[in-house]
């Protein structure tokens, strides 16, 4: 996979847990795909240590989704304690 696919996943990832999550965000589009990115390895790592799914299966999409949805998550909770 090419970093330009990754991205492309990274971005996509990253609008579905912006989806998931409403509310105000403070971030953009770059952000929105650094949040997409770090969800997806952080995610698709995690259920292929634990053993929840291999490479390439569609469960997979679904960790990246719940990886993203948590780094936003803390995102949003650590900009909004610095104001």
């Amino acid at each position: 996979m090419g970093i330009l696919s990754a991205i492309l996943i990274g971005l996509l990832v990253g609008v579905v847990a912006k989806l998931i999550t409403p509310g105000r965000d403070p971030g953009g589009f770059w952000m929105t795909v650094i949040l997409g990115l770090g969800g997806s390895v952080a995610g698709g790592y995690l259920g292929q240590l634990l053993g929840l799914y291999r490479l390439g299966e569609p469960a997979g999409f679904i960790g990246s989704v719940l990886g993203a949805v948590a780094l936003l998550l803390i995102y949003r909770f650590f900009t909004q304690t610095v104001k």
